[in-house]
């Protein structure tokens, strides 16, 4: 997917605020079972928040930067453990982006 607009991670981090982590990522890392259940939680949700258990920084964001890399979604947003991916669904989306960076 290409780079959203900060309008765009905007709203969509408005919409994600109120959603519970979906995919947690635990202390075996990620598996392929776990980018299996991504890629069907981006199916039905296109908006997921996943948690990811890493103690260290650079793990937690070098293993979110694989899961959204794997599944082809974008990473919205992160804070501390919890990171927000979006896939668009192929047809009707649940969440219709803002086209421009107008206000």
């Amino acid at each position: 997917m290409s780079d959203l607009t900060p309008i765009q991670r905007r709203f969509l981090r408005g919409r994600g605020h109120a959603l519970k982590p979906v995919i947690q990522i635990g202390q075996h890392g990620l598996s392929a079972a776990v980018l299996a259940e991504t890629m069907r939680a981006l199916a039905d949700h296109e908006l997921i928040k996943v948690r990811v258990q890493a103690a260290d920084r650079d793990v937690r964001d070098a293993l979110i930067a694989e899961l959204a890399a794997g599944s082809g979604s974008t990473l919205v947003g992160r804070v501390g453990h919890v990171a927000l991916l979006f896939r668009p669904a192929a047809g009707l989306t649940r969440y219709p982006l803002p086209e421009s960076d107008q206000t």
